[in-house]
Parts: structure tokens; C-alpha cells; sequence
């Protein structure tokens, strides 16, 4: 390798954090919430009340608990209860869904993140 060569290797190097802060970190802190219920849009409520949202699916009814910017599953009529289990979820793209229920949520930020790259 050449002098030129390991010059282009430490400024990429030492551009990858720059680039991980500028385009994966900056949504970071949640103000919405994201519901998906079923074939339905997808409703935006905010994060700021504390609350507690009763949705219906095909199942039944699940529980999503608001509190302090986070949310939650508290109960749901699913078999396995992932959804619950998954707990507070806290940080802008963090996602929990009761798949046999077809209701999902996600907490979302200012700017959105790239989702090809986080699924």
C-alpha cells in the first residue's frame, strides 16, 4: 500500500463517526406515537399527556399506556403477549407490535431514520 493509500483509509476512518452522528442519531429523543391498526392509516397522537389508548383488533381489545414521553402494551388478548414483554419503549424509532391483534406502534421523532437500514 501506498502513502496516498493509508491517507484515503484514516480520513475514512475518521469520517464514519461524523457520518454515524449525522444520519443515524438524530431523532433520537420521541414526541409522537405511531399506531397502526390493521389495513387503517396510521395515526400520529402525542407524546405529552399522560393516557391510556384502548385499540381494537381482531382479537380483541389491546392496551397502550402513555406515560413520561414513553409508551407501552399493557395487556392484549394475543397468545404469546410479545407485544408486552417488549416493554417501555423510550427512544424515536423504537417499535412493538401484536402481530396476531394487527395493531403496532412506534414512537417517533423529529426527523425520520432510514428504515431500510433498521430493518
Amino acid at each position: 500500500m501506498t502513502r496516498a493509500d493509508w491517507l484515503l483509509l484514516v480520513a475514512v476512518i475518521g469520517c464514519l463517526p461524523l457520518l454515524y452522528t449525522h444520519f443515524w442519531s438524530r431523532e433520537g429523543v420521541a414526541r409522537y406515537l405511531q399506531v397502526q391498526e390493521g389495513n387503517q392509516p396510521a395515526r400520529i397522537i402525542d407524546l405529552a399527556p399522560d393516557r391510556e389508548l384502548v385499540l381494537e383488533g381482531p382479537l380483541g381489545a389491546s392496551g397502550i399506556e402513555i406515560h413520561a414521553g414513553r409508551a407501552r402494551f399493557v395487556h392484549s388478548p394475543c397468545p404469546g403477549k410479545n407485544c408486552i414483554q417488549a416493554g417501555w419503549l423510550a427512544a424515536a424509532g423504537e417499535l412493538a407490535a401484536c402481530l396476531p391483534n394487527r395493531i403496532s406502534i412506534q414512537l417517533r421523532g423529529l426527523h425520520p431514520r432510514f428504515d431500510a437500514i433498521n430493518f
